[in-house]
C-alpha cells in the first residue's frame, strides 16, 4: 500500500510540475500579445498535463506517426495553450513560444493544422471538432488502428446543433476509441454560459445520448488522473470527461478579472501574473 501511495504522489508531483510550466509559457506568450485567450489556457492546464503527460501515444519529433493517438482542438481560441502543451511534450521547442500570433509564425492566434506540428484540425467554427472525431475514429476502427481520438470543446461548443449530432453517430456506432472533454468554464464571447443558453444538466445529457460520462473539478489532477483512467478501461461507448475549470487557474489577478473570455492586460500585470502563479506553485 504504501509503494502505491508514494507512486501516486510522485505521478501528480509530476504533473503539477508540467500545468505550471504550461501555465508559465502561456502567460509568455500572452504577454507576446498584450492579450489573448489566457483565462482558458490557465483554466486547461491540469488537463492538458494529464493528457499530454500520460494519455497520448506520441512521438514528439514525428507529430504524422500513424499510431499516434489523435488530439482534436475544435476551440481554435484555446491554441495558446495547446502551444504550450505541445511545447511542454517536446513537439514543439519552448523558444518557438516566443512568436506567438506574430506574422510568419507557425503558432497563430487561433488554431491551424496547416502550421502547427502537433495541431490535428483547424478551430475557431465551432461545433466541427467532434464530427470529426467520429469520422477518424471510425476510420482508425476500419484500418484496425488503435489509436484514440481525443476532442477537446467548451461549453460553449455545446450551444452547436452539429455537436449533438455528431455525438448521437459516434454513440450509434460505439466508438470506444473516442474520449471528448468539454471545458466548462461558465463564460462564452457573449457572456455567461447559462445566461446564453443553458445546457445544464451537461451529464445527463451525454449520458441519455449513449455516451459513459464523468464530472470532475477539471483544475484537481487527482481527479482527472482517476477519470481518464476510467475512461481509457470502459468500452463499449464513447467517453465524455466533463471539467469543472475556473478561468485564469493559478493567478488570481486574472481569476477576478471581469470581462475575462478575451482578455488585455497592462504591461506591467503580466510580472505580476508570473510572480502570483510562482507564489501559488511553492505552497
Amino acid at each position: 500500500m504504501t509503494t502505491t501511495v508514494d507512486q501516486q504522489s510522485a505521478r501528480l508531483a509530476r504533473l503539477r510540475d508540467a500545468a505550471h510550466r504550461i501555465r508559465r509559457h502561456a502567460i509568455d506568450m500572452g504577454e507576446v500579445q498584450g492579450q489573448g485567450y489566457i483565462g482558458q489556457a490557465l483554466g486547461v492546464a491540469d488537463i492538458l498535463a494529464v493528457v499530454y503527460a500520460e494519455q497520448l501515444r506520441l512521438r514528439p519529433h514525428d507529430p504524422h506517426w500513424d499510431g499516434r493517438d489523435r488530439f482534436l482542438l475544435s476551440i481554435g481560441h484555446y491554441a495558446i495553450a495547446l502551444y504550450a502543451a505541445l511545447a511542454e511534450a517536446g513537439v514543439i521547442d519552448p523558444d518557438e513560444l516566443q512568436t506567438y500570433g506574430s506574422d510568419g509564425s507557425r503558432l497563430p492566434m487561433s488554431g491551424m493544422a496547416s502550421y502547427t506540428p502537433g495541431m490535428e484540425i483547424s478551430g475557431g467554427s465551432l461545433g466541427h471538432g467532434l464530427a470529426v472525431a467520429t469520422g477518424m475514429a471510425l476510420g482508425l476502427r476500419h484500418r484496425g488502428n488503435p489509436a484514440r481520438v481525443y476532442n477537446l470543446l467548451s461549453d460553449g461548443e455545446l450551444d452547436e446543433g452539429s455537436t449533438w449530432e455528431a455525438a448521437l453517430g459516434c454513440a450509434h456506432h460505439g466508438l470506444d476509441n473516442v474520449t471528448a472533454i468539454v471545458d466548462v468554464n461558465a463564460l462564452q464571447a457573449d457572456g455567461p454560459t447559462a445566461g446564453v443558453l443553458r445546457t445544464e444538466p451537461v451529464a445527463d445529457k451525454w449520458r441519455a445520448f449513449g455516451w459513459h460520462a464523468i464530472r470532475v473539478d477539471g483544475n484537481d489532477l487527482a481527479a482527472l488522473t482517476a477519470a481518464f483512467d476510467e475512461l481509457r478501461a470502459h468500452r463499449g461507448s464513447p467517453g465524455v470527461l466533463i471539467c469543472d475549470t475556473r478561468i485564469g487557474c493559478g493567478v488570481p489577478l486574472l481569476e477576478t478579472r471581469e470581462k475575462a473570455h478575451f482578455m488585455r492586460v497592462e504591461a506591467h500585470e503580466w510580472q505580476i501574473a508570473r510572480d502570483q502563479l510562482e507564489e501559488g506553485y511553492r505552497k
